[in-house]
């Protein structure tokens, strides 16, 4: 890829417009567009979140990982047809987030997102990928989308709420869990 990005800025997008990896143009603003970019921008979170201090390298290699499997989707997504996850990259991140959870307490009440600053970005990269999830989906209600897709960031955003109460208690802190009594009169 040498001199791939000789320049950065092209002005082609300077109406609104931004081209596909198949070379055709949309609107910024298109559903497909609205989901290969928050993809990216939950690439960005998680990437926010591994470079948070102490993190556990077994879940920075995840992360990492994650980070380019999401590269692959934004690609995947930038590209009408163009298939680049498979149902193993869903499968991984269960095994991954069966062992996290193998250890953990069972959640009698919701928590609150937070307990620490790693895991409060966890959180943060969580409802990110929630977003992405619901954005992919309103792609696929008008164009074919990798229903892998769909999956990998279902999957995505439980590990991450896994991982979020991993790194509550590897900080050694506590969750913060919601206070559903405070509502009765």
């Amino acid at each position: 890829m040498g001199n791939r990005l000789s320049k950065i800025y092209t002005k082609t997008g300077d109406k609104g417009t931004t081209g596909l990896g198949d070379g055709t143009r949309v609107a910024k603003d298109s559903p497909r567009v609205e989901a290969y970019g928050t993809v990216d921008e939950l690439n960005s979170a998680v990437g926010v979140l591994i470079a948070g201090d102490n993190i556990p390298n077994n879940i920075a290699a995840q992360l990492t990982e994650i980070q380019h499997k999401l590269f692959d989707l934004g690609g995947e997504l930038c590209i009408p047809g163009h298939k680049a996850l498979v149902e193993a990259d869903c499968t991984t991140l269960e095994t991954w987030l069966d062992a996290h959870n193998e250890n953990l307490p069972a959640l009698k009440e919701f928590i609150l997102p937070g307990g620490s600053p790693l895991a409060a970005a966890c959180h943060l990269a969580r409802t990110v990928c929630r977003r992405a999830e619901r954005r992919v989906v309103s792609l696929a209600e008008n164009e074919a989308v990798n229903p892998a897709a769909i999956i990998y960031l279902n999957r995505l955003s439980d590990l991450l709420f896994v991982v979020a109460r991993v790194l509550v208690r590897h900080a050694g802190s506590q969750e913060v869990l919601w206070r559903h009594e405070r509502l009765k009169p």
